[in-house]
């Protein structure tokens, strides 16, 4: 885990900045496997105004959890679902949350 200081100098959790090289590095996974969980629509990076892929920290996050589920035998089409509902489920509980934290009339 990094230190105070560490953290402190790292990017953004949302912030791209991640080149395909270092984001595949970082992840485990090699440079054409994130390219084939692109065009399956697993991932979508950022791209600079030159059309560079840029990677933020969640996409590191994405592509971990991605290559987890590939290494317990799931198809690409089944992680897709699986991150789909993941993401359902995530907006779903921020959304309970806004409410609770926010009850309406108030």
């Amino acid at each position: 885990m990094p230190s105070q200081h560490e953290r402190e100098h790292l990017p953004a959790e949302e912030q791209a900045v991640y080149a395909i090289s270092v984001a595949a590095e970082l992840a485990g996974i090699g440079i054409q496997t994130l390219r084939l969980y692109e065009r399956h629509g697993l991932i979508t990076p950022t791209r600079s105004n030159g059309g560079t892929r840029r990677y933020s920290g969640r996409d590191l996050q994405r592509l971990r959890r991605i290559a987890d589920l590939a290494a317990q035998g799931v198809n690409l089409a089944g992680i897709g679902h699986i991150l789909d509902l993941q993401d359902q489920n995530t907006a779903l509980v921020r959304e309970r949350d806004r409410l609770q934290s926010d009850p309406p009339g108030s």
